[in-house]
């Protein structure tokens, strides 16, 4: 009912504002004989008339300039609210809410970022820093960034990243005071600096070597929950770090860092952009076009 309603005001309006059923008719593109069974249900049901109709003219009475005046202006703001929303899908706007973890955020996400604000100055993006699953329906992000082996199956993913090798890595000054292991269980013998994960506790340490894997609880007297935190505390010379390598490889040209145990990197899969299944925002839509990109 509230559908016809709607319908009968805009012949109504439409037949106010030409003056004329024909023109109206063919504003709205139906038949004339059409709209004026329109009109008289509309009067009927108000139970007053709305028109006067003559050879030459059709002008409003009384009661159809009350209803002009009461209706007009909100259907008025209605068509331009639906002008700005046509306006909004030809140019993306609004915020887009990102959950990602902090070495998502720093080799994935911001290197894409400069240009794609630039491109797109009416879109915001907010990202919240965390290494825990964060449940981004419950949320209400937009999209979140992990590993593709994090993301629930019930999700859209898209790869946005390549394959992450570790690396573990020290200072000379270290290595020079404790030497340097050559085999992973050898850690135990070392500070390591640890990872810790909001869910998981301590990360653990992974490497692989053709078919064989080792998955370490290493020690160490410094724990912290940000990987570039460890990498600079490993520059300072406080222990280890088991760091993605592409984090730390600027680090290993200047000799600041030093690698070992290259032979045993594990390699993680990307990093994936996943949202819920379903039609994603056209700014999101965007945003992982310039990820993938």
């Amino acid at each position: 009912m509230a559908g016809d309603n709607l319908r009968d005001l805009q012949a109504f309006l439409a037949v106010s504002e030409a003056h004329s059923f024909t023109r109206a008719a063919a504003r709205l593109g139906v038949s004339q004989s059409a709209l004026s069974q329109t009109i008289r249900g509309l009067e009927e049901r108000m139970d007053m008339p709305l028109f006067v109709r003559t050879t030459r003219r059709v002008s409003l009475t009384e009661a159809g300039e009350r209803l002009l005046a009461l209706v007009g202006p909100a259907m008025e703001e209605i068509r331009q609210g639906l002008a700005q929303m046509s306006a909004l899908r030809r140019r993306p706007a609004g915020t887009l809410r990102i959950s990602a973890d902090e070495y998502a955020v720093h080799a994935v996400l911001w290197p894409a970022l400069p240009a794609f604000l630039a491109a797109y100055p009416d879109i915001k993006v907010e990202i919240t820093t965390d290494y825990g699953l964060t449940d981004i329906v419950g949320q209400r992000y937009d999209a979140g960034v992990r590993r593709g082996g994090l993301v629930s199956k019930d999700m859209i993913a898209v790869r946005i990243g390549p394959d992450m090798p570790m690396a573990v890595v020290g200072a000379p000054a270290y290595f020079e005071r404790r030497g340097r292991p050559r085999l992973p269980e050898q850690l135990i013998e070392h500070d390591c600096i640890n990872l810790r994960l909001p869910a998981q506790g301590l990360y653990g340490w992974t490497f692989r070597k053709g078919g064989q894997e080792q998955r370490l609880k290493v020690d160490g007297q410094l724990v912290l929950n940000s990987l570039l935190q460890i990498v600079e505390a490993a520059r300072a010379g406080l222990g280890l770090a088991h760091v993605p390598e592409a984090l730390v490889r600027p680090h290993i040209e200047s000799g600041a860092l030093v690698e070992v145990l290259r032979d045993w990197r594990h390699t993680y899969e990307a990093y994936h952009l996943y949202y819920p299944n379903r039609r994603k925002p056209p700014a999101l839509e965007l945003l992982v076009e310039a990820l993938r990109a």
